[in-house]
């Protein structure tokens, strides 16, 4: 219902807006109004006005005057005159029942005015106790109606603007076979235009070269003359046109050989001008070329260049591959010499290149191989002796030769000029020449944008422009690869300006610490109880102030604007152009039912388009711009890293600022509540995001107690409707779930609305879903994503600019184009973060990973404290020019991802719902060395860093205090190997701690700390559904003794009721007959452990993580003796309660291939080599499985399984004997050396091995590291090419060596970064 009742007003408004825009017949205009005074007050900074008591003026010139004051019925209307109007003042305050009126909705302002709001922020003027200083004021009563020329605010490129001077009237002729002789062309030097053209065969006969003569002879001087001969022009060239010819300056005509290559261009009656060019014709086998150009100034001033070509042009093709050597005896010989003998006629006698790979398709200076001798000359040779596995690969050569010339005659002339034509996709009403416009980037950087002037051009249809100068940088006209990815282009000139006069540089203030320049500009605000306030029409230049509350556009504290706050018309601002404003463009501040509708901000400090407390509802944000939003030192949020850490005004002693955590937000759409409403508009560059929706839990500043705890969590979002986001450093949209909205204290020293949870995102991630779901001031919330495009690396390539380093090859193609922060950063489509999220129908386009560089569809944040839900979901998800092997990445320590050692990097994890992603409908996708989440029967992706896998998954949140600095470990009883370490998702100077691990249900775990215990610890069952259990044991030392509750928590009224106790008993068992007001722990003082079962007794709603009754939780306080040593268990703990690992939920069954929409595929494949002992009775296995068959092992030794990498076939199994694998097995290398390339090779053992020896090389070819000594039990996957995929590994055990994993097919070699 809310929605509904948002789109009611949103049509309300769009119905108003038009009405009070469309002229009425007969309506008088402001200025005509009968009963006006004239006023024309003069120049006088002293001169303070007062305008009251029924007085009703009007301003007919320019004026200076200290201040006016409309109150008490007075009026002031602007007149719209043909001469400019120039007002200054330090402030207009609009007053009880007073008004100013410039132009009105039915007759607008058609004149040009300025209003300068002048004054330095030390200047002595008593500054007003509500709205400042410098600044246009509507107070209690008062009414602003302001309405300029109707103008389109902003639009679309419609074709790409490109960086170099624009050729317009471009013309061009090309000529080839067919067209001998001399062609010629006159050109009139005023225009460019071509005059006339006309070829002449002198070749074949005289009578042309007379016509020639004539011809020449007639032309009018001063005209020009461009000519080239095309084939042969000398044959029947006669003296009488090579005397023309050389009257107009021509040298080398006299000389003209039989098919030689010339060109002339000369001014006609200016043989100075001449400039000429000719070569030797050079036979059928060598190119020759003759060029001449010069350039010419037209009448206009504007300079074009003629540039003729004549020439005998070489083409040339590759050959055939060839391979007459292969890789054995002393190495790959393609000796060219050689290769003629073995292909006769196929190559040529002078070949132009050479080029090498391997029969995989490997460039050679890719496979690691040393190269003997490459020349185009000689061939290839790779010699086995100089390989550090002494062989090399098989090559295949192919050389580059040339065909026979041919003849090509052109003429180009380009008009260059500093002027462009832009075309865009609306008609430009109320565009003219002198108006400024700015031209988003459209490439990572913000920084791109450019601004131009408009000049007169009549030639020009309704949806084009001429500009000034040309563009440095490639802005995008077109849609690439499915997303429009077309540059806004906004105007910033208005008839009307309001602006701030200011200082050259910063004074005064400490901002100075970050700006070099006066940020102390002019601003308009309107007070709650306003009459009326209309604004259309106006530019805003140098307004807003480093304070707090003065904005360019300032509604504040208003309540409902709309008629529902009994306005009518609505309240509305349209039709503005803010820019280089000091502090944001439009802020809402606890006002609601505003319309921001055609707004244009650009080159602001903080957040642009900015809701303010929370409170604020039922905006709408109706085709606005933002760009060029620049860091601002007013709120947190606001500031970047180096104002974050300077300014700790409002924080507690001893807080230090975490920048990334903090600070570093700065939006152009801040969005405080969910129900407001963002329709067609464009966040086109941010230093952080593009759009923020970030909710407040309470509200804040003079909203305080506007609503209750938790309101906006629950707040359905209003319409996000067709939205676009691009240029912003950080990310283009991200949902969040708060600010903090507490005031500093001992507990968390951070400020006032500073950032709650770290956020590490940047435009090399299409979007980030930061959901509250899974923290309890934010139950029941989630997020989806549908029906979505991501695409990784588009055809907009960027471009080349001298100081960026950011600058390297493609993933898709491997073409150079520019990159997000750095050559190597790990770009991902969509970032998985907190939760629920939902990704639902969604497609992904063009994510490549190379190597050195992660790519991937789905990732992770990097570097994250928190942690993952397991309740986040993809289902329907399509890839486009993703190769399988990039779907998903969960990273590796290294480059941007650092150590991979918080909290958050080690507990990842999704769901499958269809296998849209893994080809394993309903599998859990999680990292691959989490042992809380794993079973014996996960399945490996190496390529991901992940594990596919079955089971039943939640969360356990471990509050600790007493102390809160700790790190904590925790070990599953089926996997005591391998325990997980926790620092903490909240910073070691925290007053508590909590650790949130992802746990698998029905499964018992035991709790370790690296310090003495804590004396208070809280669990909270998140995820639970009723009667899921865990079974925990906590670490304590001796003769600790406990008090344990439990209760259930309130998330929304903070408020927590007990449920029952827990009771000592002997007996361990016990503990599994606990119920809701009674549990039971049991002491085991011998391990240091105390067990208790840990059960959900109440029923969950769908998406929220606790009961419906609130969160349930098991409190233990422990007094400990002093000077306890850590309290670690691990060693006394296991193998005392080691259990063996069993899968709680069957695997999902792979979808099969032939339903699967695309070509790549993942390859099942398991590798396993056991003994089973029953009593003294000892058997042997080895098998190998794939996709679902099996062949077995039969004899003692090694059993190799080639699997064909192109297509994932099984090829054959041969098993080679233990008697083989002894002295120097020949059988088995010559049988590996000769597998072709790109074949998957899996290796098992049976019997007792041999461990040693020369045959372990064969595995080293394979792909395995350097092995000293095997065991009995081997388990390898290899692969025989030029490269070795991730997926290589090798298992050795004395009793059972098992590899289990997905290879992807066809197998293809990363490029190198």
């Amino acid at each position: 219902m809310a929605e509904d009742g948002g789109r009611r007003d949103i049509r309300t408004w769009f119905t108003l807006l038009a009405a009070l825009q469309v002229s009425s017949i007969g309506a008088v205009c402001p200025d005509k109004e009968m009963g006006l005074r004239l006023w024309m007050p003069g120049h006088s900074e002293d001169h303070r006005v007062t305008i009251g008591f029924g007085q009703k003026i009007l301003l007919t010139t320019s004026a200076t005057v200290h201040s006016i004051e409309i109150l008490n019925g007075g009026k002031l209307v602007i007149a719209d005159t043909s001469q400019a109007i120039l007002l200054r003042t330090k402030h207009i305050l609009i007053g009880d029942k007073g008004e100013l009126h410039i132009g009105s909705a039915d007759c607008p302002y058609k004149g040009n005015l300025t209003i300068s709001l002048f004054g330095r922020l030390d200047d002595d003027d008593e500054e007003h106790s509500y709205f400042g200083k410098k600044y246009i004021g509507v107070g209690q009563g008062g009414t602003l109606e302001i309405f300029g020329e109707k103008k389109l605010a902003w639009t679309f490129l419609n074709k790409t603007l490109h960086p170099e001077k624009s050729n317009q009237n471009s013309y061009l002729f090309h000529r080839s076979w067919g067209n001998r002789g001399i062609i010629l062309h006159v050109i009139d030097p005023t225009t460019g235009d071509v005059l006339h053209s006309d070829r002449f065969d002198t070749y074949q006969g005289k009578t042309e070269s007379c016509r020639l003569a004539k011809f020449v002879d007639d032309v009018k001087a001063g005209l020009i003359l461009s000519m080239m001969v095309n084939d042969e022009g000398s044959n029947n060239l006669e003296d009488s046109a090579k005397k023309s010819l050389s009257r107009l300056g021509s040298i080398f005509i006299s000389n003209l050989g039989f098919r030689d290559p010339w060109t002339f261009i000369v001014k006609k009656g200016h043989p100075s001008s001449a400039v000429e060019d000719h070569t030797v014709y050079k036979g059928t086998k060598e190119s020759s070329k003759a060029q001449s150009a010069f350039q010419f100034q037209s009448s206009s001033g504007e300079y074009f260049t003629i540039t003729s070509n004549s020439l005998w042009a070489q083409e040339a093709e590759w050959t055939d591959w060839f391979d007459r050597d292969d890789e054995r005896e002393s190495g790959d010989w393609e000796i060219l010499f050689d290769l003629r003998k073995a292909y006769p006629d196929q190559l040529c006698s002078s070949p132009l290149d050479i080029q090498v790979q391997t029969h995989d398709g490997i460039p050679f200076n890719q496979t690691g191989d040393v190269i003997y001798k490459i020349s185009k000359d000689y061939g290839f040779v790779c010699l086995n002796k100089d390989q550090i596995h002494g062989l090399c690969h098989n090559y295949q050569v192919r050389f580059l030769c040339g065909k026979p010339v041919r003849p090509q005659a052109s003429l180009s002339i380009d008009m260059l000029t500093d002027n462009t034509i832009l075309e865009l996709s609306d008609e430009v009403v109320g565009w003219r020449a002198g108006d400024q416009v700015v031209v988003a980037s459209t490439d990572y950087s913000m920084h791109q944008a450019e601004e131009f002037s408009l000049l007169p051009c009549p030639t020009c249809m309704s949806n084009q422009v001429k500009i000034k100068g040309r563009a440095k940088f490639i802005h995008i006209g077109e849609e690439v690869d499915g997303v429009d990815m077309r540059a806004e282009v906004g105007l910033l000139t208005r008839n009307i300006l309001l602006r701030g006069e200011t200082e050259p540089t910063c004074y005064g203030h400490e901002t100075c610490k970050f700006f070099d320049f006066d940020t102390f500009g002019g601003h308009l605000k309107v007070q709650r109880g306003f009459r009326a306030v209309h604004i259309s029409g106006l530019e805003l230049q140098y307004m807003g102030q480093q304070t707090m509350g003065h904005y360019p556009v300032h509604f504040h504290m208003n309540g409902d604007v709309d008629e529902k706050g009994g306005y009518s018309p609505p309240t509305f601002v349209s039709d503005l152009s803010i820019h280089h404003s000091f502090s944001r463009c439009v802020t809402i501040h606890g006002s609601n039912g505003l319309l921001v509708k055609d707004v244009v901000g650009y080159e602001t400090l903080g957040h642009c388009f900015f809701t303010e407390d929370g409170p604020e509802e039922r905006n709408t944000f109706h085709h606005c711009l933002g760009l060029m939003v620049r860091a601002g030192t007013l709120l947190p949020s606001d500031r970047n890293s180096k104002m974050c850490r300077a300014i700790t005004n409002g924080a507690y002693p001893g807080y230090v600022a975490n920048p990334r955590q903090d600070c570093s937000a700065s939006s152009t759409f801040w969005i405080a509540n969910p129900n407001n409403n963002l329709i067609n508009c464009a966040a086109a560059g941010s230093e952080e995001t593009g759009f923020w929706f970030i909710f407040h839990h309470v509200p804040t500043g003079a909203s305080e107690g506007l609503y209750s705890p938790g309101h906006t969590e629950h707040t359905p979002m209003g319409q996000f409707t067709n939205n676009r986001a691009h240029s912003n450093y950080r990310a283009g949209m991200i949902l969040d779930n708060g600010v903090k909205t507490t005031e500093a204290n001992d507990k968390d020293k951070r400020p006032f609305l500073s950032l709650i949870g770290a956020r590490f995102a940047d435009n090399g991630i299409g979007l980030t879903l930061a959901s509250g779901g899974t923290f309890p001031d934010d139950d029941g919330s989630h997020q989806q994503v549908k029906n979505s495009l991501f695409v990784g690396e588009s055809g907009n390539r960027g471009m080349l600019l001298p100081n960026n380093n950011i600058w390297g090859p493609g993933g898709s193609d491997f073409s150079s184009r520019t990159l997000p922060r750095g050559i190597d950063f790990p770009i991902r489509g969509m970032q998985i973060y907190d939760g629920p999220v939902n990704v639902q129908n969604c497609t992904f386009r063009k994510f490549a990973a190379l190597h050195g560089r992660h790519t991937s569809a789905f990732g992770f944040r990097l570097n994250n404290s928190w942690q993952s839900c397991p309740k986040n979901y993809v289902t329907n998800i399509t890839f486009d020019q993703v190769p399988i092997t990039s779907r998903v990445f969960f990273g590796e320590p290294g480059p941007w991802f650092n150590k991979m050692q918080m909290d958050g990097d080690k507990t990842t994890i999704f769901h499958d719902i269809d296998g849209s992603v893994s080809e394993y409908p309903g599998a859990f996708l999680v990292k691959e060395d989490n042992w809380l989440l794993r079973h014996p029967d996960c399945i490996d992706v190496p390529d991901w860093k992940a594990a596919i896998c079955s089971g039943h998954y939640a969360q356990i949140y471990i509050q600790t205090r007493k102390p809160a600095n700790l790190n904590m470990q925790i070990a599953r009883n089926e996997y005591p190997d391998w325990p997980l370490t926790l620092e903490g998702a909240l910073g070691k100077k925290k007053h508590y701690q909590q650790f949130q691990p992802v746990i698998t249900l029905a499964k018992g775990y035991t709790v370790h700390w690296d310090q003495t215990a804590p004396a208070e610890v809280t669990i909270w069952l998140i995820n639970f559904n009723k009667n899921d259990w865990v079974s925990l044991g906590i670490c304590y030392p001796k003769e600790t003794t406990f008090t344990i509750i439990a209760d259930i928590h309130n998330r929304l009224t903070k408020k927590t009721h007990k449920t029952g106790v827990f009771v000592k008993t002997t007996q361990r068992e016990k503990t599994n007959h606990s119920h809701s007001t009674k549990g039971y722990y049991y002491w085991e003082e011998e391990t240091g452990l105390i067990f208790l079962k840990l059960k959900a007794n109440n029923e969950r709603e769908q998406f929220a993580f606790c009961s419906v009754k609130g969160c349930e939780r098991v409190k233990i306080k422990a007094t400990i003796p002093e000077g306890s040593p850590p309290s670690n268990c691990l060693a006394k703990a296991y193998p005392k309660h080691a259990e063996i690992p069993v899968a709680n939920a069957a695997m999902p069954k792979k979808i099969p291939k032939s339903r699967l929409l695309s070509s790549e595929h993942f390859l099942e494949i398991k590798v396993e080599s056991y003994i089973t002992r029953f009593f003294h009775i000892k058997e042997d296995f080895a098998f190998v499985e794939v996709n679902g068959k099996k062949w077995y092992q039969q004899e003692d030794g090694v059993q190799l399984t080639v699997i064909d990498g192109h297509d994932g076939n099984v090829v054959e199994s041969k098993g080679f004997r233990n008697l083989i694998l002894q002295g120097v097995p020949a059988q088995l290398e010559n049988y590996v050396n000769g597998l072709k390339d790109s074949s998957i090779v899996l290796v098992t053992s049976k019997g007792r091995l041999v461990t040693e020896g020369s045959w372990t090389k064969v595995l080293e070819r394979l792909g395995a590291n350097k092995i000293i000594t095997l065991k009995e039990k081997l388990a390898f996957v290899g692969f025989k090419g030029s490269f070795y995929p991730d997926w290589v590994k090798l298992e050795i055990s004395s009793d059972q060596a098992k590899i289990h994993q997905v290879l992807p097919v066809p197998i293809v070699c990363k490029f190198k970064l």
